[in-house]
């Protein structure tokens, strides 16, 4: 770290260090708040292109808003990276393939996938609808499903590539209030 912030404080404006991410083009979805904004902008820093994706809804998985995703590619961009926003929704086959389709056009090609896009709908499991079930699973399990399967014939095609997949120890000891969420990060696992 001391190296790094010794050759950080001898660079011209504009100069970046090397990163070990350095031309690898990234997406990270639940990007837009928490550990995947942490994540985007740790890419970022590292050289990464990043897609920065997030729906941009509630912490229940309601409403939309561009501006999460945009906040974070802003701040990428502000410090030399590469990043652009995607608010596309990964709990469907097709939003997930505009997703990767987004990595493509704007950067050429994909290197990995960071599948963080989570909500919660957390309640008492005799209490539980079957929308709070299906909403969280779709978003946590599907999602990781839909966007690594569509990024899959990347992979396979220039022989490398990788997938990194959000889980919690939820998924393997449960948690009150959280079949849903304990299932699908379990399912992940």
């Amino acid at each position: 770290c001391s190296a790094t912030a010794r050759r950080a404080s001898r660079l011209e404006p504009g100069e970046r260090i090397m990163g070990m991410l350095d031309g690898k083009v990234v997406i990270v979805t639940g990007a837009g708040r928490g550990i995947g904004r942490d994540f985007a902008l740790a890419m970022g820093a590292q050289g990464a292109k990043v897609v920065v994706n997030d729906l941009g809804a509630s912490a229940t998985g309601e409403g939309e808003d561009r501006g999460p995703a945009q906040q974070v590619a802003d701040e990428i961009l502000a410090a030399g990276g590469a990043a652009v926003a995607s608010t596309d929704s990964v709990s469907t086959w097709e939003s997930a393939n505009r997703i990767v389709q987004c990595a493509v056009d704007s950067f050429g090609t994909l290197h990995a996938v960071v599948n963080n896009a989570g909500i919660l709908r957390d309640r008492i499991f005799h209490n539980m609808s079957v929308d709070e079930w299906r909403a969280v699973i779709d978003v946590h399990l599907n999602g990781s499903f839909y966007v690594s399967r569509a990024a899959a014939p990347i992979f396979r095609s220039e022989e490398r590539g990788r997938y990194i997949h959000m889980t919690s120890t939820s998924g393997l000891v449960g948690n009150f209030g959280q079949a849903n969420y304990a299932a699908a990060k379990l399912g992940i696992v």
